[in-house]
């Protein structure tokens, strides 16, 4: 199913699938995202994503339609280390099911609305090991930075090194799962102490995350040149952020508390294959910034190791869903505003020999540009508060109120080829627990 970057766009084929057909869709042939969904019987199944349907690929397994080595894997716990290598595999085959017409009668069994699955994370239920959060969009670090250190934003390590965390993976959440608001301490300025109770600075953050396809040894760094085949796919990422829990927490060791009670992730995981017309060059760094280490340099990577991906924030309040209003756009980005590459940061994070495994998570940080309206967090769009974000029915926003809905949007476009897209990532925010 590769397709390459450069050269004209390749012809497209037809899918027997009429929605997938429909320009606007994230899930044509092109897509096919690898999902994790649960029936009604509480039973797991591997599938993938086709227009407004979802393919069980354990059916079409148990229908002969997949090979034996395309099956291999297949279980009901999700993705795992096998499968991923023959992602491949199973999109080339699940496109020639999808798209020839004398295959119809025997697939469209294996063929489920949508709307009528609960979709899991894609590696299962405890499945995803580890969890690591960068920090690579340097609009967003200068943004936040120039919050707290007016005259010196970035902190001399930022150019050099991709800087992250690591973050709870126990309290990973799919799209749609309801967002309990945090309780924590808290200091204001002129307070002699701390009290404890919910955050009044509920924020969202606008982030892409990868997927580790398969890992490495313990004590055995991955050369950036090989990081890529590290990598299974992309997915959308809401790293919800408690702000005034984080600012009294985090010196000096970083996130904590203030992080880890959510992070939301939408349920497709899109290939590196299907993103591969969308590769551009990494951003060009400013004149007079430092070059990457030579662990951090290649010449590939700087030529085709980014990707033009449109990232978007939409708010829902309660008042408006009660209404009858649709959400409203607040946020427009693009992930190719990162300073650091996906390959950059898997390098670093294995350099001093941290092994990865397969299913880990890795996240980009909030993916803000260098304009107001393409900023990926509240913190950002409304200065720490001081200046609120006006809604088109007259409410506004410092930070998120409860019953207030976030919904991250993800999709590639380029002409001559189907856009592609991530599917939605989706949180109401509830009240706190007593």
């Amino acid at each position: 199913m590769g397709i390459s970057s450069s050269g004209d766009a390749p012809a497209r084929k037809r899918c027997w699938v009429e929605s997938a057909n429909n320009p606007e869709t994230d899930f044509p042939l092109e897509n096919l995202p690898f999902g994790l969904y649960e029936d009604d019987r509480q039973r797991r199944h591997t599938c993938v994503a086709i227009g407004d349907l979802v393919l069980d690929l354990p059916g079409c397994n148990t229908a002969g339609l997949l090979n034996a080595s395309q099956a291999i894997g297949l279980g009901p716990r999700g993705l795992g280390h096998v499968e991923l290598w023959r992602a491949g595999q199973i999109r080339h085959r699940a496109a020639e099911l999808l798209s020839d017409p004398a295959l119809r009668a025997q697939v469209e069994p294996h063929l489920i609305a949508q709307k009528d699955v609960r979709m899991l994370p894609p590696f299962g239920v405890g499945g995803i090991g580890d969890y690591t959060d960068f920090y690579a969009s340097i609009h967003h670090a200068t943004n936040v930075g120039r919050l707290f250190r007016p005259d010196t934003p970035l902190l001399p390590n930022y150019k050099w090194v991709p800087i992250g965390y690591h973050g709870r993976a126990s309290s990973l959440i799919v799209s749609g799962t309801e967002v309990k608001r945090p309780c924590g301490q808290t200091k204001s300025p002129d307070a002699a102490a701390p009290t404890f109770g919910p955050t009044q600075m509920l924020d969202y953050e606008l982030e892409v995350g990868f997927f580790v396809a398969h890992g490495n040894e313990l004590g055995q760094p991955v050369p950036l040149t090989e990081a890529e085949e590290h990598i299974f796919g992309l997915c959308l990422v809401n790293d919800w952020s408690a702000r005034d829990i984080q600012a009294w927490e985090y010196q000096p060791l970083g996130p904590f508390l203030g992080k880890s009670f959510a992070t939301t992730i939408s349920p497709w995981v899109v290939t590196l294959d299907a993103l591969e017309p969308f590769r551009i060059p990494a951003a060009t760094r400013a004149e007079g910034d430092p070059e990457p280490l030579p662990y951090l340099s290649d010449e590939r990577d700087r030529e085709q190791g980014g990707f033009d991906v449109n990232l978007e924030v939409w708010l829902a309040t309660a008042k408006m869903r009660a209404s009858g209003e649709g959400p409203v756009r607040v946020s427009r980005g693009n992930l190719k505003d990162l300073y650091w590459t996906l390959g950059q940061m898997l390098a670093h994070h294995t350099s001093n020999g941290c092994n990865l495994r397969p299913g880990d998570l890795l996240a980009t940080g909030t993916v803000s540009g260098a304009t107001p309206d393409s900023v990926g967090s509240l913190l950002e769009r409304t200065k720490r508060g001081a200046e609120p974000l006006v809604l088109p029915n007259g409410e506004q926003r410092k930070f998120l109120e409860d019953g207030d809905e976030v919904i991250l949007r993800g999709w590639c476009a380029r002409e001559g080829y189907a856009r592609v897209g991530f599917g939605e990532c989706r949180g109401v925010v509830a009240p706190a627990r007593d």
